[in-house]
C-alpha cells in the first residue's frame, strides 16, 4: 500500500490522510525521516500526509484497534475510512502488519463516502 500519491487533485479538496503512531512528536519526525531516507527521497517527495502523534492511545482506543496482546497501546493495522461526521464508514483491521488493504480497496471505500 503506497499512500503517498493516492488522492486525485480533486480528492484532496475535501479528503484528508492521517497516520496514527503511539510514538511521541520526536519519534514520529525520526520515523518521517527513515522513511524518506530509505526510500531514497528528495524531501520535496516525502509523504504527503499528516502523522499523529498518539502517546497515551486515546485515538486508538477510541476506534478500539489497540492490540490487547501489546501492554504499549501498539494498534493493530488498521485504515478507515470516516464521514465528515467522523462516523467511521469503512474499516480495514488486520492482526498482521504484512497485510494491508490494497489502494483501489481505499479508493472504493472513499468513493461510497459523501
Amino acid at each position: 500500500m503506497e499512500l503517498n500519491g493516492l488522492l486525485s487533485d480533486e480528492q484532496r479538496g475535501d479528503t484528508e490522510i492521517l497516520a496514527v503512531a503511539i510514538d511521541d512528536a520526536e519519534k514520529l519526525d525520526m520515523m518521517v525521516q527513515r522513511i524518506i531516507d530509505d526510500g531514497g527521497l528528495d524531501p520535496a517527495d516525502a509523504p504527503d500526509f499528516t502523522f499523529l502523534s498518539d502517546p497515551g492511545s486515546r485515538v486508538i482506543d477510541r476506534y478500539g484497534v489497540r492490540n490487547p496482546d501489546d501492554e504499549r497501546g501498539i494498534p493493530h493495522p488498521t485504515t478507515l475510512v470516516l464521514d465528515r461526521e467522523g462516523i467511521v464508514r469503512w474499516k480495514f483491521v488486520e492482526t498482521n502488519y504484512r497485510v494491508r488493504p490494497t489502494n483501489e480497496m481505499i479508493l472504493e471505500a472513499l468513493s461510497g463516502v459523501s
